[in-house]
């Protein structure tokens, strides 16, 4: 059936939920917008929650880390099986029963007596929230007439922009004041809410559902490749990358794994994962836009606060305060650009994103060590022009298209891919900033000489100050090394906007979303 023949059936006759009055359908909204903010919260608040951690259970930071990557690799392998899922048991059952045992793996994780036991939980919770997010997204479109679901999806999404920023203020805020298990406790009452009001407004309205065949080779190749995967790209960096025998081996591991799951998810009968998606233009274009640009925009989350904590002295919380206008900007022209996505065509809008995304990262490549508080804000307010407009934008490429019925497989490989990008993009940026600062340090220092009259004048200050030779050098090599680190930075800023202004011509190639917003909204 044509997209345009799908807009001319009655409403009655399309795959969906059927049509609620409006406020059973804000607070289903609001419900699963609640679940995505919990759920995206909780892959950030334990962050720079790791030192109170392992210091509570008397373990190193390097096994605190550990924390973080069982939660990333579970959700990683959830994520291609919520589609599955969601045929087999139905998007909303599928749906709550995820927030509802994500909230319970919350409680157990919050309540866990030493490592082994919070890494267990962990796991837990990160297998069991796979199906959150696609399943959200999924349940918004179908309980939305087609020309509401642009502005409910903008709504929807201000959560996965504001809880990123949120989460290391909120889990140093936690940590600093009350104690680490309520980094996790705190999902609680929240779970509790969502899954009430999901179950209470369309609990009884789920999808059809289908006896699917489980495709359990797929399974155990998916959990290999991307377990391998995640691992490599969270102990990369410590293990110093390649010179790692360790490091080798799970790239090969990954590399075979993932060679020997796309021959069989081809060839399966029944996937775990629809490869066939990518025989959608719009589809693979989308998709491929979302993983570059969340990979860039999340090194620069990874990278901006940390190099303003410890280059620049900033505590936790004011990096990030300077980090929030961003988010404030983007929950204000959310719900304006969802109105003006539904009459346009979405790739002026991927464009418009990732202009303000590459002119953010350029002002921020013109920064300095003394650069006032500001200077360092503004870019975060271009940034959130950006962030307003590019995931709802991109994921309307993406969905363009897509019939009903495959919404839940394409939510759920397009999210596997992004979060799997964005680890990439974490571990590109640690290593290039330490590896670049490194670089800048070794030149800065080839300029440098006993005999400079400038360096000779400040060990002078120094020591006018009371400080030792021996003292004021040091001081003076730290500074050389925050320097080293400033350019590094500002490398990687100058980099960023350029590959984000680069990406602009991609989702030109695009088809145009404007023919079937019309049709729609014409329909309805």
């Amino acid at each position: 059936m044509s997209a345009a023949a799908e807009q001319r059936e009655p409403a009655a006759a399309r795959p969906g939920l059927g049509e609620l009055a409006p406020l059973p359908k804000a607070l289903t909204a609001f419900a699963l917008a609640l679940g995505t903010f919990m759920q995206v919260l909780d892959s950030t608040i334990a962050n720079v929650s790791i030192p109170t951690i392992a210091g509570d259970l008397g373990i190193s930071t390097d096994q605190g880390t550990w924390v973080i990557t069982s939660f990333t690799v579970a959700n990683g392998i959830s994520l291609p099986l919520a589609a599955w899922l969601m045929q087999r048991f139905g998007v909303v059952r599928t749906s709550v029963l995820a927030i509802a045992m994500f909230t319970a793996a919350s409680l157990l994780c919050g309540i866990a007596w030493d490592l082994p036991s919070l890494l267990a939980f962990r796991v837990l919770q990160g297998a069991v929230s796979g199906p959150m997010i696609p399943g959200s997204q999924a349940l918004l479109l179908l309980v939305f007439p087609p020309q509401k679901r642009t502005l409910a999806l903008a709504i929807w999404s201000i959560t996965t922009l504001v809880a990123p920023i949120v989460g290391p203020i909120l889990g140093g805020y936690i940590s600093d004041n009350y104690s680490w298990p309520w980094i996790f406790l705190i999902n609680v009452p929240v779970g509790i809410l969502s899954a009430f009001l999901c179950w209470r407004y369309i609990g009884n309205r789920d999808t059809p559902t289908r006896r699917l065949p489980i495709d359990r080779v797929g399974i155990v190749l998916l959990v290999i490749w991307v377990g391998a995967l995640q691992i490599l790209l969270d102990k990369g960096r410590d293990a110093d990358w390649f010179e790692s025998p360790l490091v080798v081996a799970l790239a090969l591991i990954a590399a075979v794994g993932l060679g020997a799951f796309l021959i069989w998810e081809l060839t399966e009968r029944h996937p775990i994962v629809d490869m066939s998606l990518f025989r959608m233009r719009n589809f693979t274009i989308g998709t491929t836009i979302s993983c570059l640009g969340y990979a860039v925009f999340f090194a620069n989350v990874v990278l901006y606060p940390l190099w303003l904590q410890t280059q620049l002295g900033y505590t936790a919380t004011w990096a990030g305060l300077v980090a929030a206008p961003s988010g404030v900007v983007a929950v204000i022209l959310m719900p304006l650009v969802g109105q003006l996505l539904g009459r346009f065509d979405a790739r002026w809008f991927v464009t418009i994103a990732l202009a303000a995304f590459g002119a953010s990262y350029l002002m921020r490549a013109g920064l300095s060590t003394d650069a006032a508080i500001g200077n360092l804000v503004a870019p975060m307010l271009v940034q959130g022009v950006a962030m307003a407009t590019f995931f709802v934008a991109v994921l309307q490429i993406m969905l363009q298209g897509v019939p009903p019925e495959r919404i839940p497989s394409a939510a759920g490989m397009s999210n596997f891919l992004r979060i799997t990008a964005g680890s990439f993009g974490a571990s590109i940026v640690t290593t290039f900033w330490d590896r670049h600062a490194a670089f800048h340090q070794a030149r800065l220092a080839d300029h440098s000489s006993a005999f400079d009259p400038v360096l000779g004048a400040a060990m002078a200050q120094l020591q006018s100050f009371g400080l030792s030779s021996s003292q004021a050098l040091g001081v003076l090599a730290r500074s050389l090394g925050a320097q080293a680190y400033a350019k590094s930075a500002l490398d990687f800023f100058w980099i960023s906007g350029w590959l984000m202004l680069a990406l602009i011509a991609l989702a030109w190639f695009a088809r145009s979303t404007r023919s079937t917003s019309n049709a729609a909204v014409a329909a309805d």
